[in-house]
């Protein structure tokens, strides 16, 4: 397969995949990622690949999924029809942000992102899959009830709630904080950070790779990994279909912009405003 949304390569065992779309802040096009679904089997199967890498582009890693740009927007007219009513958006969501992320997550070899910028919704969804999170300094993430609702694995459960009930950022040292990342570097050295590890990590026998890897997650599976992302599907497009409704408490900003991404945005703002007083 030739890649439009994507770049991938392969050096020294390592492979790396960068969602290449920085004009429009790596949207996750639907093509950009059936493009990845095929970077991930490419890489997992590949007797020269030891750690799979993940980049995105510019400024931002992702922010989210692909709304509604042109790309976007021709290619649903042309090529990937979406049947109407809830079993199109249920098969639709289902394979597009859950089935392939599961993949990413269950790939053999381990994986790390390498997050900068924005990381909102589906970037989260891509970072959380991944085994290993090194973030810039202006690293920010947002969580909500999302298709791939990791997000209570990814942090405690009490303070899931805190930030998604409030709809808010969070940065960088919070990350950190939090568990959700491994470690934070500057901008520029992100990219050498991440690369430097994975070539420590490329060094370790790929077999065992795999065991501990299969260990720690199948650690989450007995606890309910899998039941729980497939239950909280099915919350996403209740709560997603609730935006909709006439009284629908959140204002919806114009253009192509979530509601709950507008009010973490207005959050963050007042946010800024406070801290220079």
């Amino acid at each position: 397969m030739s890649y439009k949304h994507i770049r991938y390569e392969v050096s020294d065992k390592i492979a790396r995949i960068t969602a290449n779309r920085p004009k429009y802040r790596n949207a996750q096009s639907t093509v950009m990622m059936t493009e990845m679904d095929d970077a991930f089997e490419k890489a997992n199967f590949d007797p020269d690949v030891r750690v799979i890498t993940m980049f995105g582009e510019g400024d931002h890693f992702s922010a989210g999924h692909d709304l509604g740009t042109p790309e976007e927007t021709e290619y649903r007219k042309t090529e990937y029809l979406i049947e109407d009513g809830v079993r199109g958006r249920y098969n639709h969501t289902r394979e597009q942000f859950v089935d392939k992320t599961l993949r990413w997550r269950n790939v053999q070899k381990p994986t790390i992102a390498a997050v900068q910028g924005y990381c909102i919704f589906g970037g989260w969804i891509i970072a959380s899959a991944m085994d290993i999170i090194f973030a810039a300094e202006d690293a920010m993430f947002l969580p909500t009830n999302f298709q791939y609702f990791s997000v209570p694995w990814d942090i405690h459960p009490r303070k899931v709630k805190e930030i998604i009930f409030e709809g808010r950022f969070i940065d960088a040292e919070e990350a950190l904080k939090l568990g959700l990342v491994n470690r934070i570097v500057t901008r520029e050295q992100l990219d050498a950070e991440v690369m430097e590890y994975a070539a420590k990590v490329a060094k370790n026998d790929p077999f065992q790779l795999r065991m501990m890897k299969m260990a720690v997650n199948g650690m989450q599976d007995a606890q309910g990994f899998n039941q729980h992302i497939t239950s909280a599907h099915a919350m996403f497009l209740l709560s997603s279909q609730g935006e909709k409704d006439p009284d629908f408490a959140v204002d919806v900003p114009e253009g192509k912009r979530r509601p709950m991404v507008q009010r973490a945005m207005e959050n963050y703002k007042d946010k800024q405003a406070k801290d220079r007083k």
